[in-house]
């Protein structure tokens, strides 16, 4: 199974609104989303750059995935996300080559989408994402 196009790059924030005032008024993008995700602990916001997205990613607790990430390297770019028909079956394959995974089964990510995670230690340390309906 490949993917049909990059899905988005996920970029974690320390501070959503700052971050959001930059892609606005710097980039020119408009953010036309804001979302919070509590079982990831984070908040999130969307912009649209031709078919592939960016996700901001501010943590609501220290302890959550993108404030240990934070903490341990900084800002910056998270993930990178791929749009797949099948997530289920995408992490099956992805776990026939040998790559660990995150997520044995989709779950539920921002926009109502099924997410999936590959271990960045088996994807050359690229925390991959699988996104699909």
């Amino acid at each position: 199974m490949k993917p049909s196009h990059i899905e988005h790059i996920g970029i974690a924030v320390l501070n959503l609104e700052e971050a959001i005032k930059y892609y606005e008024k710097v980039l020119g993008l408009e953010c036309y989303a804001i979302e919070e995700v509590k079982d990831q602990k984070v908040k999130t916001a969307f912009f649209k750059v031709g078919d592939t997205k960016i996700e901001l990613l501010e943590s609501t607790d220290p302890e959550g995935p993108i404030g240990k990430f934070i903490e341990k390297k900084g800002p910056g770019i998270h993930h990178l996300a791929f749009a797949m028909a099948d997530v289920a079956q995408a992490l099956t394959e992805a776990e026939s080559n040998g790559v660990q995974l995150i997520d044995k089964q989709p779950r539920k990510g921002a926009e109502g989408l099924s997410i999936g995670f590959l271990h960045p230690k088996f994807t050359h340390g690229v925390l991959t994402e699988f996104c699909g309906e």
